[in-house]
């Protein structure tokens, strides 16, 4: 059979959100671009972006006490929590627009109205959340936000949590109805099926093996066609390396002096899910916790409320878990392989740095059933083992780097953009707040990978995200009426919705 080699001018390596956003952006901004994307396994959206591999939390910083820090002085710094819900609502009016012009359809498949709270006990934690509380209730992005104390207005919001509470330890929460479950999954099924009407060349069961520099500028890439068994050319001016935990060895592989001194530590995670749907009925809402001294953020446990293919779920996580795969579907040799001349000192130091989560990642992989059923029972007091079962959830894997702050090795809790100096090839490395902030990173990788299309694409991009360049908390006014918009466009009105 002979080899197959194309040329095109952007290529897109995984078939997840990322490279579904990036498509759908491109498409919409210059139509004439021909795109080929290519993904290892047979489906889009199998790996990190699979709704059973990710938390679907819109993360909009509403719950999540990791994005709030209490300083020394005692106060609360609130600005990473304002950053990250404001590139939410990017994403908000991106999928908004999409539905609107009609290139994705049914966005209750994909997206839901859902209570967010923050629960935490302890005299400590109770002044800390009261703090926080007031620090974000008086800022526009986080209008709407109760916080109790009370008991009894607690077994309003979340009875499941409260029945059988017997701790006489102080308790409190903060609620707020304009949070969201996202299906990631299913959106990105949505983005590739509008890419193929596009004419989007999409190949499944493609494994990008090498990627290399022409000496006409070009990336030309050596892949592996899994159906075939045959090795196939593929050359572009741009390549977009979104392959989740994958990435990291082909930014490796494509030799920039940027991907350099740069490694990655792969965490796993198992959620438990319940199985009885009567008690599934009694939580409506994303509870999230205090993560337990020396856990990493990613495993603040939460309580779950999920809508997957229709049918209400029940999930509670994560617990972290070590496996030195890449990927889900990777290979037992990934993280040694990851290793180079490079950035060996930089893992090195991490590893020194790190003890405590490696110890805290053991711990976790020899935990029992039953000991995971009593960190279920500090959320549900009355859970029963029969009740719940394990999903294994997506490898993550966190970038380690050298940075000021932090010096050499220093693990970073995020999303990152690494691309080459003259924008011709950019790689998407890093964890939470992920795919939920996926717009605003591809909107980053716009501008750092076409910065002289920018200005002729601008009043495109402000049709498509009426705030982009804008501060929402510093624009009430224009805040006020994009969430209308995208509540009544996305169905987000819980009033109007019937769960089944």
């Amino acid at each position: 059979m002979s080899n197959r080699e194309t040329k095109t001018d952007v290529i897109l390596i995984g078939a997840g959100i990322m490279s579904a956003t990036l498509g759908t952006l491109l498409k919409e901004l210059v139509p004439d671009w021909n795109i080929t994307v290519l993904e290892k396994l047979s489906n889009a959206g199998e790996e990190s972006s699979n709704e059973w591999n990710n938390a679907g939390t819109g993360h909009a910083a509403l719950c999540e006490l990791n994005y709030t820090v209490e300083k020394p002085d005692g106060s609360v710094d609130i600005s990473k929590a304002i950053n990250i819900n404001e590139q939410f609502q990017i994403s908000m009016q991106f999928w908004s627009y999409l539905v609107n012009n009609k290139l994705i359809h049914n966005p209750q498949d994909f997206i839901m109205p859902l209570p967010h709270m923050s629960l935490v006990e302890g005299e400590q934690n109770v002044t800390f959340l009261k703090k926080r509380f007031e620090a974000l209730s008086n800022n526009p992005l986080f209008q709407g936000m109760e916080f109790s104390g009370d008991p009894k207005k607690l077994m309003e919001w979340m009875p499941l949590i409260m029945q059988g509470r017997t701790s006489n330890e102080p308790i409190a929460a903060t609620k707020i109805d304009s949070g969201t479950d996202v299906n990631f999954g299913a959106l990105t099924r949505m983005l590739f099926d509008h890419l193929e009407n596009q004419n989007v060349d999409i190949n499944y069961n493609h494994s990008v093996n090498d990627i290399k520099r022409t000496s006409d500028g070009l990336w030309e890439l050596k892949v592996r066609n899994l159906d075939s068994g045959t090795v196939e050319r593929h050359t572009a001016k741009f390549v977009f390396i979104g392959g989740g935990g994958g990435s990291l060895h082909l930014l490796q592989k494509s030799g920039i002096p940027e991907g350099k001194h740069i490694g990655g530590f792969p965490v796993s995670g198992i959620f438990m899910v319940c199985n009885n749907p009567d008690v599934v009925a009694q939580h409506h809402a994303k509870v999230y916790g205090k993560a337990k001294v020396g856990a990493p953020p990613m495993s603040v446990p939460h309580l779950d409320t999920r809508f997957i293919d229709n049918k209400k779920s029940l999930l509670f996580g994560p617990f972290a878990g070590f496996s030195p795969k890449f990927l889900k579907t990777g290979s037992m040799f990934d993280l040694v392989t990851s290793v180079k001349p490079d950035n060996l000192l930089t893992m090195l130091s991490a590893g020194a740095k790190n003890m405590s989560l490696t110890d805290y990642l053991v711990r976790q992989v020899m935990l029992s059933k039953e000991q995971r059923m009593e960190e279920l029972r500090e959320f549900i007091p009355n859970a029963k083992a029969e009740d719940w079962d394990f999903v294994v959830a997506g490898q993550r894997v966190q970038v380690i780097k050298d940075t000021e702050a932090g010096g050499k090795g220093t693990l970073q809790f995020g999303t990152e953009v690494v691309s080459a100096a003259d924008g011709s090839i950019a790689a998407l490395l890093g964890a939470s707040p992920g795919a939920s902030t996926a717009v605003h990173v591809m909107l980053e990788v716009l501008e750092k990978c076409f910065p002289q299309h920018m200005k002729e694409w601008e009043p495109k991009i402000k049709e498509m995200i009426p705030s982009n360049g804008m501060s929402l908390m510093e624009n009430p006014e224009l805040l006020y009426e994009i969430h209308t918009s995208t509540a009544e466009t996305l169905c987000l009105s819980e009033k109007e919705l019937v769960y089944s």
